[in-house]
């Protein structure tokens, strides 16, 4: 699968969405699939390209795009299919390019296994529905994450996560469930565990599908700073690719 917005143009590179996943088909019936809410929640101006290298398509080099978004997906990290380890090492080169990557669940752990780090299933189980997520000091000073408050919520939906860092990865957020759940590593590379594309209506449907059949279902609210990590990110694209000025 590969895909551009209408408006892009020959001479103005695209921010690429990496397709790793689909959400469940009544899901994307109903309020569309990952690249859609991602696509959604930027509110960029800037031309979209989406690449699901599960298909065998290949990825551009870095250079050519102006961001990456990894997205979700329902493979796991461990599984090291050959799709998912090639876009591991795609992703090396673009870190090096200093290219700005956000990975998001799936590709939050993808991105930290390309570098060195360690993702497993979670010793807790599932994190499932509407969590609260906690900064770190290092995050108020974090061009991607400055100026959101100390404790938000994100929507969650995961077994695997990353239980060791990469090396030099700095921490921005955690809790008391999955203590990773963002990082930066370099200067231009995000992981987030949590789902800032992730709407309510989404979520409650993973929380339905998902959920123990006894107990109380965990909550669904809205996540809006959450949320603003994507236009943040398509602002610091943005940012990154306008030339030095004279």
């Amino acid at each position: 699968m590969s895909q551009a917005t209408p408006h892009a143009t020959p001479s103005e590179p695209p921010l690429l969405i990496v397709k790793t996943g689909s959400t469940h088909p009544d899901i994307a019936a109903a309020w569309g699939d990952f690249e859609d809410w991602i696509a959604a929640g930027l509110g960029s101006a800037s031309p979209i390209r989406v690449i699901d290298p599960r298909t065998g398509a290949t990825l551009p080099d870095p250079s050519r795009v102006t961001g990456v978004i990894v997205t979700g997906s329902h493979s796991m990290v461990t599984d090291r299919e050959p799709w998912s380890e090639q876009t591991a090492q795609w992703l090396r080169a673009a870190v090096a390019a200093q290219t700005p990557v956000l990975g998001i669940c799936y590709g939050h752990q993808l991105l930290a296994h390309a570098l060195g780090g360690e993702v497993d299933f979670h010793p807790g189980g599932i994190e499932l529905g509407t969590v609260d997520v906690t900064l770190t000091p290092a995050a108020h000073a974090d061009p991607l994450f400055q100026g959101l408050p100390p404790q938000f919520s994100g929507q969650a939906a995961h077994r695997q996560s990353v239980r060791r860092l990469p090396p030099g990865a700095v921490l921005l957020a955690g809790n008391a469930f999955e203590p990773h759940q963002a990082y930066r590593i370099g200067r231009h590379a995000w992981g987030v565990q949590f789902h800032p594309e992730f709407g309510v209506p989404a979520t409650a449907a993973y929380v339905r599908m998902n959920a123990p059949a006894t107990g109380p279902m965990p909550p669904v609210r809205p996540t809006p700073h959450a949320a603003s990590l994507l236009p943040r990110f398509a602002r610091l694209v943005r940012t990154a690719a306008m030339p030095p000025a004279a």
